[in-house]
């Protein structure tokens, strides 16, 4: 981290990029440092090893750009445009000549207004996107790789396994973030809908329908502008992308209900069953909802514990969990 500390300088400043640039923005996430200027987005893997993710080196971090600018074209084609070295001669420049010392995936920049989680608080998303955006996941789905190593993580061995991670990892916020009620309820359900519903598990790998999917599909990382962009595929990991299509769709069925758009979560649903025709969909819908509120309540659990997080933040973090295990709780109950 310390030798990405200059390029992060570096990149503050307009002589270290290609284009005429006036103002730059610097956002972070806990694993990118993203450069934001008029037209374009260049954005930095940081140098961290999480287990589930490593970019701990130049190298790595050179093929999970190249990884990512890969995966994303198949949805943003003219978003992601490449990766980019950054050299060091007597400066720091974004495609120098000089010695290599860091990489970053390169984007045509669209406007914050057009993401679709400001647009549901707008009240500016109809059915008629919605509509749009199933059958471009639909025709996604449709192309995505798979082969039986993919199809692999569909299978129940690998699900109990995700889902024993999950109570682990949670023991620790039991009556902050999730009451032990709830906690105990989650476990009996999830753990007796996958003892009762083996086959049902198996048809899902032998129709296919385990394939490399997106892995993080919600309102957050969805544009609303000249088309409909889909983007932030995850790139780090296989685990969160090779998967049920129908937990693919079960994220982003989940993020609106959350959002209090029920209505546009069951129309999505229904239209991408349409458009799929994977009308076994729905028996298997509400454990992958379950699972993805039950994963993002432990996500923001872990803000909980991060020293770089303030207090306004961290009680705002524990009622937002605490929303996303209630909801889980629903799902469970309905399993």
């Amino acid at each position: 981290m310390a030798g990405q500390n200059k390029v992060i300088e570096a990149l503050t400043n307009p002589e270290a990029y290609e284009e005429e640039v006036n103002k730059i923005e610097l956002k972070q996430t806990h694993i990118s440092y993203v450069f934001l200027t008029r037209k374009f987005v260049y954005k930095i893997k940081k140098a961290v090893n999480f287990g589930f993710l490593d970019f701990s080196t130049l190298e790595k971090r050179r093929f999970f750009c190249e990884k990512e600018l890969e995966l994303n074209k198949r949805l943003c084609g003219d978003m992601y445009l490449e990766v980019v070295p950054i050299t060091k001669t007597d400066i720091i420049k974004i495609g120098g000549k000089g010695r290599v010392i860091e990489y970053a995936v390169k984007m045509r920049r669209i406007p914050e207004e057009n993401i679709m989680t400001r647009l549901l608080e707008e009240e500016k998303i109809d059915k008629k996107i919605i509509k749009k955006i199933a059958k471009i996941i639909s025709e996604f789905h449709d192309n995505a790789e798979t082969n039986d190593r993919i199809s692999d993580f569909g299978s129940l061995l690998l699900i109990v396994k995700n889902w024993k991670e999950n109570f682990e990892q949670t023991k620790e916020f039991i009556n902050t973030t999730v009451t032990s009620e709830s906690f105990q309820l989650i476990h009996e359900k999830v753990h007796s809908f996958m003892k009762k519903n083996k086959p049902l598990f198996a048809n899902r790998m032998n129709e296919n329908r385990i394939r490399e999917c997106h892995g993080d599909i919600h309102s957050g990382n969805i544009f609303i502008a000249d088309k409909i962009y889909i983007f932030d595929a995850i790139e780090f990991n296989e685990r969160f992308r090779y998967c049920d299509v129908a937990s693919e769709i079960a994220f982003l069925a989940m993020d609106l209900d959350f959002k209090k758009r029920t209505d546009l979560s069951s129309f999505f649903v229904d239209k991408y069953i349409q458009f799929s025709s994977d009308k076994k969909l729905k028996h298997i819908l509400n454990f992958y909802k379950c699972y993805r509120a039950y994963v993002r309540g432990k996500v923001i659990s872990f803000k909980l514990n991060d020293p770089n997080v303030g207090f306004e933040e961290k009680s705002s973090a524990k009622k937002e969990a605490k929303s996303y295990f209630d909801l889980a709780t629903d799902y469970a109950t309905n399993l």
